[in-house]
């Protein structure tokens, strides 16, 4: 897969363009993709999509948490997995956010080499998103490309968005996340130094420093797994403000592993989040988190055997 870092001078290769911010490429994303490759098959040219770099909302609205659903580098590797031939990653400026929605198609679509645009629904372009899709079916006719309009998918009767997923894992429901996925979640950042309490415990953990932007879901105990020097790893995650030892501390996501012992500093880890197993609370003391601490342990175990001899369920974890 191309990943193609600014916009051609002049249309290049032609394509078939998928477009959305693709924001945990879920279920519904996957959808609109497949729907591209068809329509890339039958023409025989390439599937591209159009992406912005920064995102626009990171330019446009710098003070608002974003809590995105997968890195840049995850968004990439699920895009090749899907048969993605081409990613263009443009530069994303003020100006930009300023083009009207005819100027958009002419001076940025058009130059791509689009015979054909696939978009949800709920698509919207231009400056202040004042472009709809039915506005990109009439400029198509315009500028002579073709435009496929696909309708919501649903699961149990919901409509599947990113902003169903972040819903799911604010409320610390992991399950409903991977649904909606159609993968475990990944929560991905890079082992630092901690307080090392876990160590007194029993229970020794990598302490995660988060990457930058991604959602962290609600606090509590969560079954985990990551690959670990190519093999996988079963664990337990805490994520909380330790209020057991201090009256007030910064969040910290930190993990157990239970079949691992090794240098973790400094590498980066994809610790995916099965379920949670119970919500953040202050104990009485050290023996009693100790305890209880046993228990989660046992728990997540069980929690984690089940799925992993679950051929179907091990699958969609990946």
């Amino acid at each position: 897969m191309q990943i193609i870092q600014e916009l051609p001078s002049n249309p290049g290769n032609q394509c078939v363009l998928a477009l959305g911010n693709f924001d945990g490429v879920h279920l519904g994303h996957q959808r609109l993709l497949k729907s591209g490759l068809e329509q890339a098959a039958q023409k025989g040219v390439d599937l591209a999509v159009l992406l912005f770099e920064p995102h626009p909302l990171k330019l446009l609205f710098p003070e608002r948490v974003l809590g995105f659903l997968t890195t840049p580098k995850e968004q990439m590797k699920l895009f090749s997995e899907i048969g993605v031939d081409r990613v263009y990653l443009v530069p994303f400026t003020k100006g930009m956010a300023d083009t009207s929605p005819e100027g958009f198609v002419k001076d940025i679509l058009v130059k791509l080499g689009v015979i054909h645009i696939v978009v949800g629904f709920n698509y919207s372009f231009g400056a202040l998103g004042k472009g709809t899709a039915e506005d990109l079916q009439r400029y198509g006719q315009d500028y002579g490309f073709g435009v496929s309009v696909l309708q919501p998918q649903t699961f149990e009767g919901k409509v599947i968005s990113s902003t169903a997923v972040r819903k799911a894992l604010l409320n610390g429901d992991a399950v409903q996340a991977k649904k909606l996925l159609g993968r475990t979640y990944k929560l991905v950042g890079t082992v630092v130094e901690g307080e090392k309490r876990g160590h007194d415990l029993g229970y020794p953990t990598a302490n995660l420093k988060i990457h930058e932007d991604l959602i962290i879901p609600k606090r509590g105990v969560y079954a985990v797994w990551a690959e670990i020097e190519g093999r996988l790893v079963h664990g337990m995650m805490n994520i909380g403000m330790k209020p057991t030892f201090h009256e007030e501390y910064a969040l910290t996501v930190e993990i157990h592993f239970f079949d691992f012992s090794g240098d973790l500093y400094g590498m980066e880890l994809a610790i995916c989040c099965e379920e949670k197993i119970r919500d953040e609370r202050k104990f009485n003391g050290f023996d009693e988190l100790k305890g209880q601490l046993e228990r989660d342990a046992l728990k997540t175990k069980q929690v984690l055997e089940e799925i992993f001899e679950n051929p179907v369920q091990a699958v969609n974890a990946h």
